[in-house]
């Protein structure tokens, strides 16, 4: 079993229209282990751990749309994406692609220290065949 060293930072904006701790649970549904703050108008967290996110991506069957996602937006070490909060909220990961959310998006940037990051999206979204996850 490997050791990750990842920093995912997560930032999400607090419209007036919307409650702070709406915003907050709609991160902790997907990210539990955020170490969440709140300043006016925004929520930002830090975590270490993609493991529960992962698990998500599994259950929803959506490991390819995820790869896809983490390698197009991929700098270095670093992956980005955006999610819809509505849909986090709910417990469920959807991908904010094309046109920005009327409320706002989830943004996650993930950087992986250890082991490589291609190493690290292997683990918490791997290859599929036909569906299926391939087995390392």
């Amino acid at each position: 079993m490997s050791v990750y060293r990842v920093t995912a930072e997560i930032t999400a904006p607090v419209y007036d229209t919307e409650v702070t701790s709406r915003v907050e649970d709609a991160i902790t549904n997907l990210f539990p282990n955020a170490d969440l703050e709140s300043r006016f108008g925004e929520v930002t967290g830090t975590v270490h751990s993609l493991e529960h996110f992962s698990e998500c991506l599994h259950r929803q069957e959506i490991l390819d749309t995820a790869r896809g996602e983490f390698f197009e937006n991929r700098e270095g070490q670093t992956f980005e994406f955006a999610l819809k909060k509505q849909a986090a909220f709910e417990g469920r990961v959807n991908f904010a692609v094309g046109e920005p959310d009327e409320l706002g998006e989830i943004s996650v940037r993930v950087r992986v220290d250890e082991p490589g990051l291609e190493e690290y999206v292997d683990t918490i979204a791997p290859p599929t065949e036909d569906g299926r996850p391939l087995e390392s």
